[in-house]
């Protein structure tokens, strides 16, 4: 299969870094787009029949949509802070407007219920230390299933891999509706930091594998700042922070199930090492953030 990585530039249009689109990915349900703003911009968004959240990525900025008003004081970096977000509905005019600048990220996904819009307080954004040793990570869920119950089919979370550290590990699946599974289409959108472990860019790297049992999907590949990988089908993970480069990426995920779900399956040749992390202990850098700014 072709164009799963999508490196950095390859979606950008008129000067915004990311304009996905399930056509354009090849699905049907999930998107992205990734929106620069500079100081002062005002921006209108037609949602038409995508739901979404307005994730802030570095500054922040004002929501108007449906008649109310939400301010995102947003983040100076990915890796600084956990940001307070919103969510806009299908058949939507969102107005983004910012003072200061912005870069912001909007997860999508295609839906058929209209929902109000909703403010999500950073401070109420739950943080996940998952997995031990060397593969600990951090999980922000922001816009998890048991977490934030208002979206149709929008599920999203956010990872923040201490460098030298793997996420997404074991290898896991959603491309079946099974016991232990359903069908999602998944983006991953990476932003790497560079020496002072904060500021993004493209110096540093790190590597992402998606794969099938039998073969017939096979990808191994170096992501830097910005890139994106599209995650159709087959197993992905792990994610590999390069020593020396934390890394970050947003996961977006919908999918023809009624209710909106995360669930997977393992890698059967790797689901036993989760059973070794009651005997590792954490890496003490994790969490990485929290509403209050860095920690550790």
């Amino acid at each position: 299969m072709k164009d799963l990585h999508r490196p950095a530039g390859s979606l950008s249009d008129a000067g915004d870094p990311v304009v996905l689109t399930p056509e354009a990915a090849g699905w049907t349900y999930t998107g992205l787009r990734v929106l620069r703003l500079a100081a002062g911009e005002r921006r209108v968004v037609e949602t038409g029949e995508f739901e979404a959240f307005v994730l802030p990525l570095s500054g922040g900025c004002t929501v108007r949509v449906d008649g109310q008003v939400f301010e995102l004081a947003g983040r100076t970096s990915v890796f600084t802070r956990v940001t307070d977000f919103a969510y806009v509905p299908r058949d939507a005019e969102v107005e983004l407007s910012t003072r200061d600048g912005i870069e912001v990220a909007l997860p999508m996904a295609r839906c058929t219920r209209r929902l109000a819009p909703k403010y999500g307080p950073a401070e109420q954004v739950s943080v996940e230390v998952r997995g031990a040793g060397q593969a600990t990570r951090q999980v922000t869920n922001f816009g998890a299933p048991g977490v934030w119950e208002h979206a149709d089919k929008l599920n999203a979370c956010e990872l923040l891999t201490p460098d030298g550290n793997w996420s997404s590990y074991p290898p896991h699946k959603h491309d079946e509706a099974s016991e232990c599974e359903v069908v999602n289409e998944e983006i991953y959108y990476f932003r790497i930091a560079g020496r002072d472990g904060i500021t993004p860019g493209r110096e540093g790297f790190g590597m992402h594998r998606t794969y099938t049992a039998d073969g017939s999907l096979d990808e191994n590949v170096a992501v830097r700042d910005g890139d994106v990988f599209l995650v159709p089908h087959g197993y992905h993970g792990p994610c590999i922070a390069a020593p020396g480069y934390p890394m970050y990426y947003l996961n977006v995920l919908a999918g023809p199930a009624p209710e909106r779900s995360m669930a997977f399956c393992d890698d059967p040749a790797h689901g036993w090492v989760r059973a070794t992390w009651a005997d590792q202990p954490l890496d003490p850098r994790c969490p990485v953030t929290s509403h209050e700014g860095r920690l550790g």
